[in-house]
């Protein structure tokens, strides 16, 4: 048990020092691109760092061949949004208390309000047909649904990239730009230490070349997915050490590893003042999952979800939590009228009514509610 825990560890700490690095090149990526906050929160980061949790319901359902493989595919699908809607905000809420005194404003949250709710009412309403065609019969009708959601997530990244602008501004400087200054730079015989610093420093603060930051993006982006492929091994190994159920990896436990990208990087986000960034990747992730993840399991499983028999009422309780802990949200966002910038301020304790929700529903699995 041992090994695994300092695997659990090791592979923490590899995604994150690969978030820093990620994000820091979607950041310059989008500057180069001249992508707004909407485009570089909720499109370039949130489909990026999605990858590793879309990977287990395709590996799931696409190549597995065991009989709990749709199973397990559905409950991957499911358990993203609840996750990101659950313990995604509460660490984002946390992060934002934890960096109050070094923050711009304090705990409270500035975000573009138009982006925060655009996101929120894509995922309500694509996430909810997703949810209601497990009434629908196969065929025909389920693929009409399947065109629907692609559709409408192609509709929504159009929009977010029709914003341009800077992302966010104060942009540090790229690090792998910056790691290669400090390894291939030397101290000339006659340079004061001052002045080799500040030629460092210039060198590091110099536009970088867009194949250096794609470069940085994809090699972070692989790390990521390294590191939660190593943290989904060793919690399933784990589960099975103490013996526990399946359908507690499939809804919980693999959506914790994999949706980790997210969590750190809106972490990171909240630490400099970007609030939008943190939020966007967070509720972008949250519009692919209801759609691309999502048509997958309405087109190749048999999609019943509301057959207590076989799956129980797990699959419709964590659906209704990431609906109302996302509504709840939309609700806050639209409280307030925003700034001439159309920013609001929202509480962090909004965010903080997501992790009793998952508490709840942890409960349910466990006394089989």
């Amino acid at each position: 048990m041992v090994p695994e825990v300092i695997w659990l560890i090791a592979s923490l700490g590899l995604i994150f020092i690969a978030a820093e690095f990620f994000t820091n090149g979607v950041e310059h990526l989008g500057e180069r691109l001249n992508l707004g906050e909407a485009a570089v929160g909720s499109v370039l980061a949130a489909v990026g760092t999605a990858m590793p949790e879309t990977l287990i319901p395709v590996v799931a359902i696409l190549l597995a061949k065991g009989p709990a493989s749709d199973a397990i595919g559905m409950g991957a699908i499911l358990g993203a949004p609840f996750m990101l809607s659950t313990l995604a905000f509460t660490i984002t809420s946390v992060a934002a208390f934890a960096y109050s005194r070094r923050r711009h404003g304090g705990a409270r949250l500035s975000v573009n309000r138009a982006i925060v709710s655009r996101d929120l009412l894509y995922f309500l309403a694509m996430f909810s047909v997703a949810i209601l065609s497990t009434w629908l019969p196969e065929g025909p009708p389920r693929w009409l649904v399947c065109c629907l959601l692609l559709g409408a997530y192609l509709h929504y990244v159009r929009a977010n990239l029709k914003e341009g602008g800077a992302s966010a501004g104060n942009l540090k400087p790229l690090r792998f730009r910056a790691l290669w200054m400090r390894l291939s730079l030397t101290r000339l015989p006659e340079e004061t230490r001052e002045a080799f610093l500040h030629r460092r420093r210039v060198g590091a603060d110099a536009c970088p070349h867009t194949a250096a930051t794609v470069g940085q993006v994809l090699v972070a982006l692989g790390i990521m997915l390294i590191g939660a492929r190593l943290f989904v091994l060793h919690v399933e190994h784990i589960a099975g050490l103490l013996q526990v159920s399946g359908l507690i990896i499939s809804l919980v436990l693999a959506p914790i590893a994999t949706e980790l990208p997210e969590k750190l990087n809106s972490v990171i986000w909240v630490r400099e003042s970007k609030e939008t960034l943190a939020l966007g990747n967070i509720t972008g992730a949250m519009v692919f999952q209801s759609s691309v993840p999502a048509t997958l399991g309405i087109a190749l499983t048999d999609w019943r979800l509301h057959n207590p028999a076989v799956h129980g009422h797990a699959a419709f309780f964590a659906a209704f939590i990431a609906l109302g802990s996302a509504l709840l949200v939309l609700i806050a966002s639209r409280h307030r009228r925003g700034d001439p910038a159309n920013r609001t301020s929202l509480s962090p304790w909004v965010l903080l009514v997501g992790f009793p929700l998952y508490l709840l529903f942890v409960a349910s699995i466990i006394f089989h509610w």
